[in-house]
């Protein structure tokens, strides 16, 4: 610590100084605080993430083995394609494809 020569006290300089320090000191020893505290949350989700792991490939099984194609789909009967072919559950007159949503210019052209 510099003193001035006249006295043996600090100058208010130095006084300032100090205690920016001080205050410098404490923050960064709250900051190392809160990111030690994050570190230990980040590690707590990813136990927690790893915990599923097993049961991820669990999951991944079961959808390579429901995406394998089965002797009928071989044949020619592919999914999805029974609806279509009988026509499902829309109205008669009206295409799967049809907007039921019309805007209102295209309402007033109907009404009229």
């Amino acid at each position: 610590m510099a003193f001035d020569k006249r006295t043996s006290s600090p100058t208010v300089f130095e006084q300032q100084r100090e205690e920016l320090v001080r205050e410098i000191a404490v923050g960064m020893e709250q900051v190392l605080q809160n990111i030690n505290r994050l570190n230990r949350n980040l590690e707590s989700v990813i136990a927690v993430g790893n915990e599923f792991g097993s049961v991820e490939a669990l999951w991944s099984q079961f959808e390579n083995f429901m995406g394998r194609p089965d002797a009928q789909e071989t044949e020619g009967n592919a999914p999805g394609q029974g609806q279509e072919e009988t026509g499902g559950s829309h109205a008669p007159g009206h295409s799967p494809s049809h907007s039921q949503d019309m805007s209102y210019e295209e309402e007033d052209t109907v009404t009229k």
